[in-house]
């Protein structure tokens, strides 16, 4: 009797001499893409978290994580099998999907499903990958996995302090669940298939970012650049008058660097609707997260040196409400190629005027930041044509970018201006405050 099943081929000569090398090119490009997808989902927690400092972390950590699936990805593919696409495959997407949650779920709840759950699973593989492998032969790979072992050590102490206090008991069993499912993000647990009744609640809520963004314990208003020093911390024609002292120039450009937090939670949005992008897009843009993050530690670091209390400080909420209504590849247009590009000539005067006072540490923070922005320049000229063919946007590049220019017009008096001011005129910020705190 004649079998009607395909009998198993069995290994070829030449796959059987690879198969030590082609097991762990396979728990390589699992992490390779566990880390991506870090990447790519953990920014949705950036906007919706309160706390600055939580924000300036969580950049840090995705800035970080980024590197670690380049570097992955680059010994991957020295190895026998790593594959040519970056893709990651549905069942750790599904995953991460669902630990984004909803845009109504506590965001420390969120973060503890990453931190608590996901990330620590992710430790264990690195250190699981150590066990297997050799440490001679896999050498490159060893020292990679030492140093990335470090850092998710790291990350799991820096994140602790702001999950203090918090209940995720339940989300954190729900998402366990979803990963004991897989058997550990390389499979080397046994697994424990789920329940019958396990509910993907991402599949049956699919995620929305929320119309506006948090800022915790801050006061809030639409804007902070204006005309009027009685009401406005950024006086526009201040920053540009050689009559304005240069004590005041440094105090409003701090205001406005501490400010760049807006473009930290608008640039955040764009990973999680852009899973498709190549690799390199998404690790250009955690680079980018993470400049804006710092840029915005400039002011708030600096700003309490110089007598300023930050509780007085309003945060501006204009333009995340606006792009928040555009599609990624718009936002990104108009960050790059609008408020990024069209910021050289202002900076460059309040940086030759800031350096009148000798002050090395404002001389060196606007330098930085001057360079960075020219690489995001750079980025953009690089990413936003191929982020447009992601939405199907087929104009020429400039024709998009002056009609995304005149969209941001319109949509600027439809969602603009809606975030009343927080604090009276006489508790907040103005250009007349700063001109008492300079000393003028």
């Amino acid at each position: 009797m004649t079998s009607t099943s395909t009998p198993a081929r069995p290994a070829t000569p030449a796959a059987s001499r690879m198969a030590a090398v082609s097991e762990m090119t396979r728990l390589i490009r699992l992490l390779f893409e566990v880390e991506r997808e870090f990447v790519r989902t953990a920014s949705t927690l950036v906007y919706r978290v309160g706390e600055p400092e939580l924000k300036y972390l969580l950049c840090q950590h995705i800035w970080e994580s980024a590197g670690h699936a380049r570097f992955l990805r680059e010994r991957g593919r020295e190895l026998t099998g790593f594959g040519t696409t970056e893709t990651v495959r549905d069942s750790i997407r599904r995953l991460f999907n669902e630990a984004v949650g909803t845009n109504t779920a506590n965001p420390l709840v969120l973060t503890a499903g990453f931190y608590e759950v996901l990330k620590p699973a992710l430790l264990a593989a690195y250190r699981h990958y150590l066990k297997v492998t050799d440490h001679l032969a896999d050498w490159p790979s060893k020292k990679l996995v030492e140093e990335f072992i470090a850092d998710e050590e790291r990350h799991l102490r820096e994140i602790t302090p702001h999950l203090k206090g918090v209940d995720a008991r339940e989300w954190k069993l729900h998402l366990t669940q979803g990963l004991d499912d897989l058997g550990g993000w390389l499979g080397q647990e046994t697994r424990l298939p789920l329940a019958a009744s396990y509910v993907w609640q991402g599949e049956q809520a699919p995620y929305t970012h929320p119309a506006t963004c948090s800022r915790g314990k801050y006061p809030l208003c639409s804007g902070v650049f204006g005309f009027d020093p009685k009401e406005d911390p950024i006086v526009r024609p201040w920053l540009t008058d050689p009559k304005t002292d240069a004590r005041v120039i440094r105090l409003m450009v701090y205001v406005w660097l501490m400010m760049e937090l807006d473009a930290v939670d608008y640039l955040a949005t764009v990973f999680f609707e852009t899973p498709a992008a190549p690799f390199d897009l998404h690790f250009d843009l955690a680079r980018h997260l993470w400049d804006e993050s710092r840029h915005s530690q400039f002011g708030f670091r600096q700003l309490p040196k110089l007598g300023v209390d930050l509780m007085t400080v309003e945060h501006s909420l204009d333009l995340y409400n606006i792009l928040i209504q555009m599609p990624p590849h718009e936002r990104y247009a108009m960050m790059t190629m609008e408020f990024e590009a069209g910021s050289f000539p202002t900076k460059a005067l309040v940086m030759d005027r800031v350096r009148e006072l000798n002050d090395f540490e404002a001389d060196t923070l606007l330098a930085f930041d001057r360079n960075d922005e020219q690489n995001h320049v750079r980025f953009g000229h690089r990413w936003l044509p191929e982020m447009m063919a992601l939405f199907g946007e087929k104009r020429p590049v400039e024709e998009f970018v002056k009609a995304t220019q005149e969209k941001f017009k319109q949509y600027a008096t439809i969602y603009g201006g809606k975030v009343p001011h927080s604090l009276p005129t006489a508790a907040r910020l103005t250009g007349e405050k700063i001109l008492k705190l300079a000393g003028v």
